[in-house]
């Protein structure tokens, strides 16, 4: 079964157009309405939201019957004023003017939703209210909240909230209208609607003051195009479900309604914008109004269903691309990663891959193989997963579980379109997921018999992609089938580092930089695992993208895990354009087998833009048993022009307590400071920190941050610093991570401050980088590193770097990194040539060779040499005996006594065994055989 499975999995990996192709339009189109919903759901969840349904609005009903304009006055509109044109100042609502003859929509406060001020309860809204004073809405900052009039710019989207409830109201109304057939139903709902689209229909879209970008994004009822979605999705609901009703009762009306709907459609497609997820969600509003409306036929201009549902597939305008170019756009097609950070990401897959079920439910038409691409982005969102089943948080993202929605979608099509390979793979993939997010202790997103991601109320009373129900035959997999130890995204400038996905004492740093939509400015930015946590997190997007302390603070270097130069790093954020390269990893990226496990690494390259700066990450993960391991972070920074001031070290770690000592275990002597400031020449996001102490030091430092969680083992992060001349170090309190908000924590836990080290290495940090390990540990499972030195042997080139690390187990690796990997570094009977290397020894017996980019690396009489620069090998010694990997030709050599007197050696590959002769030589007095391996994977020697 899993042969067959990975035979699947590589046809859709591999087996795809390098570029979309226009998308076919379905071949008929069904006349009747309603047309989005066209099956009701039996099941008893369906039976329950009809229940709860019903009796949350028929009090409401009753009410309207005795009253038909109660729910109707509550609406937000220009009463009395009946204004025709919306006059904003950026993302900020300034006035109205104008006169229609009827009451028309009122605008709402600002683009931001962030306010003092929150909608009242139906009943204690003013009627028909529509003051020179503003709007009457309750004070939530205030003891009691109570009602009180608020200016308009000052409210945020409460006005455009209260309508959408309203309509909401509206559509659960037609919904029941159109499910039992009462009329009461329908006359609660037709007054609400034909009042709110007469009045839109003499309203203009809003004009910005400032002739700015706001302008191009604003839709009609709101200051986004993509906000409109609840409100369009509940109009052209009304508009479905009361089709036979309102050409009955309201006939002269229609056109009026059809002329609001194009209007909405052709401000979809004017405004917004055109290379990110604000496409995709226009893409849904338009395809929601295009389904409702009749043929092309039926309109004098030819603008009708036809032409909107192309619109969206194939056409293309400046702020609205084609689903055909997004994809093509916004897809790598390599990877299968969308260009925005995860958070966004997920939701686009999810929007992309429930545009397949909506054609597939209302015109029976398959897009799926038009679009391909979405076969793989399904299952390379795995790739963003941390061991704990929470996946990452890079850019403006929250840590939360996978969702397995766009596969259930894929496995719907699968079944309504009898394809069975489809199905096999996306079943075994949401099997596998949910299995994951079990033993890690997370919900579930679906059982294994129902839909995920199934709505309740409303939502649950519609089919949406049939009642999926997965097959109990197909077995769910191995999450290592979906994750692999290395994986890059360029796309979007992700890299993630794994060794082993045990939810506990997996191992995983994921690097983030700033390329694609919702991104932040970090450089070169870490996020790191340990003990079941995401123990180094992201920070987050702070209150909101619109406010201050996201503005100042967490979209900029000094909230990461990263360098910043001369504390002015910079960058636009949000769509951004400073992605780092890989300069080398091992293993390769997507490598799942053949590679040596103990250690695998990343080097990193980032040119930080507002200083010109070269910037190096060299990471590595070094496994010394199947439940310890740690973390090597080496990272390089200076000025291409020389004038560096200093460079600054962040690390930001989840915990109630940091300390911070030399490595014998003394205090350090840190004293309050002023410095790591906006006074002192820097961002605005120094001033962010506080409770800060400082201490100047040449000397190795180690910390410890302590992190108890209720009913939890604590867990400590041990980190050591190199020392440096003109090193600083500061121990700093920085904002709580708003990104760990949605990770189930107690409330205490998510709000704590970071503690944070901040080192600063005045002048340049290429020749004296930041040299770091990280050893992730609890209470039960102690620290397994007992020291750590530095080794510079003389004559070796500025900035090499080279530690010590002894273990408790009498384990110690020997840690070789050099920037430029040319010469040869020889320390006692040790060397290496190359950009990074380890030498591991157990009992004082060689345990390993690593050789991870360079071309030689050597101990005793043991040593791997290569031709080719930038080889990655290695030489290990296993229980079960030695073995040997290349990525590139290589001669090792081996102690004459190994073998016995042998001369040859034995490796099977691909089920055929060589026999490999060996050459005697001798090496600084020491007799050796030589054996020329050719490329090939981690395989064992046959002495």
């Amino acid at each position: 079964m899993k042969i067959g499975f990975i035979i699947l999995l590589l046809q859709v990996w591999c087996a795809l157009p390098a570029h979309t192709q226009q998308i076919k339009l379905p071949s008929t189109f069904r006349q009747g309405h309603p047309r989005l919903h066209t099956a009701i759901r039996t099941e008893d969840a369906a039976r329950s939201a009809f229940g709860q349904l019903k009796s949350a609005i028929d009090p409401y009903v009753t009410r309207c019957e005795a009253d038909s304009a109660w729910l109707l006055s509550r609406l937000q509109l220009y009463w009395k004023t009946r204004s025709t044109g919306v006059y904003i100042k950026g993302g900020v609502y300034d006035h109205a003017e104008g006169e229609a003859p009827v009451p028309t929509v009122r605008f709402p406060g600002a683009r931001d939703n962030v306010t003092i001020y929150g909608a009242p309860k139906l009943e204690d809204m003013l009627p028909y209210a529509d003051d020179p004073r503003g709007v009457y809405l309750v004070n939530r900052s205030k003891p009691g909240q109570p009602l009180e009039w608020a200016e308009i710019s000052k409210t945020g989207r409460t006005i455009e909230g209260i309508n959408t409830m309203i309509m909401g109201m509206a559509h659960n109304a037609a919904l029941l209208y159109w499910i039992t057939g009462e009329e009461k139903y329908a006359r609660f709902a037709f007054p609400v609607f034909d009042t709110y689209m007469t009045g839109m229909y003499y309203r203009n879209t809003p004009k910005d003051l400032t002739h700015g970008h706001h302008e191009t994004i604003a839709g009609l009822s709101t200051f986004e195009v993509i906000q409109e979605t609840a409100l369009l999705n509940h109009l052209t609901g009304i508009y479905d479900f009361l089709y036979a009703y309102l050409q009955q009762k309201a006939a002269a009306k229609m056109q009026v309604y059809v002329d609001v709907l194009r209007k909405w459609a052709d401000v979809q497609i004017e405004h917004g914008v055109a290379f990110n997820n604000w496409d995709l969600i226009e893409a849904r509003n338009i395809l929601n109004i295009g389904s409702v409306l009749e043929d092309n036929n039926q309109y004098p201009d030819g603008k009708g269903r036809q032409y909107y549902i192309n619109f969206v597939l194939n056409k293309n305008a400046e702020r609205q691309w084609s689903i055909a170019k997004l994809l093509q756009e916004g897809y790598d097609d390599s990877t299968g990663f969308w260009n925005e950070c995860p958070g966004y990401s997920m939701n686009v897959l999810s929007d992309f891959t429930e545009l397949v079920t909506l054609f597939d439910r209302q015109y029976n038409h398959d897009i799926l193989p038009d679009i391909p691409v979405l076969k793989k982005a399904v299952l390379a969102s795995a790739q963003y997963l941390f061991p704990n089943g929470y996946h990452t948080a890079f850019g403006d993202s929250y840590y939360g579980r996978l969702s397995t929605n766009g596969a259930w979608q894929l496995v719907a099509n699968a079944q309504h379109h009898h394809k069975a390979e489809q199905e096999v793979i996306y079943t075994r993939y949401i099997k596998t997921i949910n299995g994951l997010n079990e033993r890690t202790g997370l919900p579930t997103t679906a059982g294994n018999s129902v839909q995920a991601g199934r709505r309740e109320g409303p939502g649950a009373l519609l089919a949406r992609g049939g009642n999926t129900v997965l097959k109990d035959d197909i077995a769910a997999g191995k999450i290592e089938e979906y994750v692999t130890p290395v994986f890059s995204a360029p796309h979007v400038s992700y890299f993630a580092l794994r060794n082993g996905f045990h939810p506990q004492d997996g191992l995983m740093v994921a690097m983030s930089g700033s390329k694609g939509n919702h991104m932040h400015a970090g450089g070169i930015s870490m996020e790191i695992f340990g003990k079941g946590m995401i123990l180094g997190p992201e920070s987050g997007i702070g209150t909101s993208y619109f406010q201050q302390d996201y503005a100042e603070y967490y979209s900029q270097f000094p909230a990461h895990n990263t360098v910043a130069v001369d504390g002015i790093s910079a960058y636009p954020v949000m769509k951004s354009n400073h992605g780092f390269d890989v300069k080398s990893s091992y293993p390769a990226s997507g490598v799942t087998t053949g590679f040596f496990p103990r250690v695998s690494f990343g080097d990193l390259y980032f040119v930080e833009p507002e200083t010109q700066s070269d910037q190096d990450r060299l990471t590595s993960i070094i496994r010394t048993s199947d439940s310890t391991g740690y973390y090597v972070d080496i990272f390089r920074s200076r000025r291409r022009d020389g004038k560096d001031k200093m460079h600054d070290y962040f690390y930001h770690n989840m915990g109630q307590q940091l300390t911070v000592s030399q490595v014998d275990g003394k205090p350090l002597d840190m004293q309050p400071t002023q410095q790591l400031s906006f006074g002192g020449g820097h961002l605005f996001a120094y001033d962010y920190f506080w409770d800060k102490k400082a201490v100047t030091t040449d000397k190795d430092v180690q910390a410890v941050f302590n992190l108890s969680v209720p009913g939890k083992e604590a867990v400590q992060m041990n980190m050591w610093m190199k020392g440096e001349q003109g090193r600083e170090l500061f121990a700093v309190k920085a904002p709580k991570a708003k990104a760990i908000e949605r990770m189930g924590l107690p409330n205490e836990i998510a709000t704590l401050p970071l503690p944070t080290i901040v080192a600063r290495q005045s002048g340049e940090a290429w020749n004296k980088p930041f040299v770091v390990v990280f050893e992730p540990s609890t209470t039960a499972q102690p620290a397994s590193v007992q020291s750590i030195q530095s080794f510079h042997p003389a004559s070796t080139p500025p900035g090499f770097v080279g530690l010590e690390i002894t273990g408790r187990a009498r384990d110690k690796q020997m840690v070789f990194a050099d920037a430029t990997g040319k010469k040869t570094v020889t320390h006692h009977d040790l060397s290496c040539t190359g950009t990074y290397g380890v030498i591991s020894e157990n009992n004082k017996e060689l345990q390993y060779l690593f050789l991870g980019h360079g071309t030689t690396i050597s101990k005793g009489g043991y040593s791997i040499r290569a031709k080719t620069a930038g080889t990655a090998a290695a030489l290990c010694h296993e229980s079960s005996g030695w073995y040997v990997t290349a990525s590139q030709p290589v001669t090792i050599t081996v102690p004459q006594e190994m073998l016995a007197g042998k001369t040859t050696i034995k490796i099977t590959l691909n089920k055929k065994t060589n026999t490999i002769h060996g050459k005697p030589m001798s090496i600084a007095g020491k007799k050796v055989i030589a054996f020329d391996i050719p490329a090939m994977p981690y395989t064992k020697i046959e002495l």
